[in-house]
């Protein structure tokens, strides 16, 4: 077990619904220059047939983007660690090209990072008609995600997630965010006789994402603390189903602790919620932001129901 972190967080990642900053600083734009630099790219490229994913940039490339990123980034790693990137014009580009400018501001930010055992890159955000209770992944289902961490079932994590919102769905799939940190506090303070288990080893299920000869299941903690910050891996349902593929039962004081963690999850109180429209863009660090998305329902029309792309990325050093 990794060292338990006994002392209560205070700075800007320990957020509530009622000491986050106002709303509309949570929206950062790029600037014009900026702007003109991705127009410019994604005009360049017309005609070209290579894919988004392999398109590679330097790191002089786009200084106007990445000077407008810079508060970006810093919001990112020391303040409420996510940001609303508003926005692509959408009406003057095919989704193609909003894709291709996506993945370019997500290079600025950070290195891609594979969603899965096919070596996915920019992975679509759908409702492909699956089932979660018969293995499918909750990206892919209409089901609300419930709060969790991306990839918590991988050996290794993704340190930043950003999703583009290239259409919206008819009613539902809203963005709920919790700060882990935030978490962390309250569990200590008020129920401090679970926060121990929280740093025991849990088993996750990988939902299929692994190679012939790998476990089917991911063993982490929750909560790990390195003596700098803080980091959760989180999604209960994983735990539950990983428990008893493996026929490993939790133990009587695991599943205190998650029931715990699961009631105060459910408060509002340390939640925020809101909707990303056509054209704009969230990153969240997810090494301590929890983040979920409330059930939808779906135009009928398929070229009209709702469609996120989703980046993983580590941070640069």
């Amino acid at each position: 077990m990794s060292e338990v972190l006994d002392s209560v967080l205070s700075d800007a990642r320990a957020w509530t619904a009622e000491t986050i900053d106002a709303e509309r600083a949570w929206y950062m734009t790029l600037s014009d220059k900026g702007l003109a630099e991705l127009d410019g790219f994604v005009r360049a490229r017309d005609g070209h047939v290579e894919p988004t994913p392999e398109i590679r940039i330097g790191e002089a490339d786009f200084p106007n983007c990445r000077e407008a990123l810079e508060p970006v980034m810093e919001t990112l790693k020391a303040g409420r660690g996510f940001a609303i990137l508003d926005r692509l014009p959408m009406d003057d580009y095919t989704s193609d090209q909003a894709q291709v400018m996506y993945w370019v501001i997500g290079q600025i930010l950070g290195l891609p990072f594979e969603q899965d055992v096919k070596g996915t890159l920019l992975y679509d955000v759908k409702d492909t008609g699956q089932n979660v209770k018969e293995g499918a992944r909750f990206s892919v289902t209409n089901a609300e995600s419930s709060f969790h961490t991306d990839g918590a079932f991988n050996s290794e994590v993704p340190d930043l997630v950003g999703l583009l919102c290239l259409q919206t769905a008819r009613s539902g799939g809203e963005s709920q965010l919790i700060s882990g940190a935030a978490l962390h506090n309250e569990i200590l303070t008020n129920h401090p006789g679970v926060l121990e288990s929280l740093y025991e080893d849990y088993y996750l299920d990988r939902r299929g994402q692994f190679l012939e000869g790998e476990s089917p299941v991911t063993k982490t903690t929750i909560f790990r603390w390195d003596g700098e910050e803080l980091w959760f891996r989180y999604l209960y349902y994983y735990i539950q189903v990983g428990h008893e593929m493996i026929d490993i039962p939790l133990t009587p004081d695991q599943t205190a602790a998650l029931n715990t963690l699961e009631e105060i999850i459910r408060k509002k109180e340390f939640q925020v919620e809101f909707s990303l429209e056509r054209g704009q863009m969230i990153f969240t660090n997810n090494r301590w932001i929890l983040h979920n998305r409330t059930a939808f329902e779906d135009h009928a029309d398929l070229d009209s129901r709702r469609h996120y792309v989703r980046l993983w990325l580590s941070q640069r050093n």
